[in-house]
């Protein structure tokens, strides 16, 4: 028979190893908590690394697109030029729809400047006119559309903008001068 172990030893035995448990206990609350930080680390990083390669796209098919712009001003002239009448003409208005519904399907859209109150954000002021039948500042002619590309600005707006001289706004400047 083996010596039994006396009551006191094995009451120290299982202390220390309650203790050893309690430190284990310790360490795996503290390894969950850091794997709850690494695994939200980890999906920010994910979320971001997608973010940046949405953008990386969009601004890829952003110059693409940009490209395309020319292409279709130089259709437009082409129509405008001739008269809009011949079986060429129909080819090339043909071929400018179906050139707008790519851009259109793409996320493209044009501004709307005509008649609109001038915005820098979307339009590029080259000349300044006399109307005095329309506002102060109002976009008198669009010489180039602009376009969207989402929500950010493809391309302004070529604009001419009214200058009323007949406003308040301008007698104001005026007095100053």
């Amino acid at each position: 028979m083996s010596p039994k172990p006396s009551v006191k030893k094995l009451e120290k035995r299982v202390t220390e190893l309650e203790a050893l448990l309690e430190d284990e206990r310790r360490n795996s609350g503290r390894y969950m908590s850091q794997l709850k930080y690494a695994k939200a680390d980890m999906e920010n990083l994910q979320k971001q690394t997608q973010r940046r390669i949405e953008d990386t796209i969009s601004r890829a098919n952003g110059r693409l697109l940009m490209q395309l712009l020319p292409v279709i001003d130089e259709l437009e002239l082409a129509i405008e030029a001739s008269g809009g009448s011949g079986d060429i003409i129909e080819g090339v208005k043909m071929v400018k729809g179906k050139l707008s519904k790519l851009m259109e399907a793409e996320g493209v859209r044009p501004i709307k400047a005509l008649g609109e109150p001038f915005d820098p954000r979307y339009h590029e002021a080259v000349l300044e006119v006399e109307a005095p039948e329309l506002e102060n500042g109002t976009v008198a002619e669009e010489m180039r559309r602009g376009y969207m590309y989402g929500e950010r600005v493809l391309r302004a707006s070529m604009v001419k903008v009214t200058r009323n001289p007949g406003s308040d706004e301008d007698k104001g400047e005026t007095e100053d001068e």
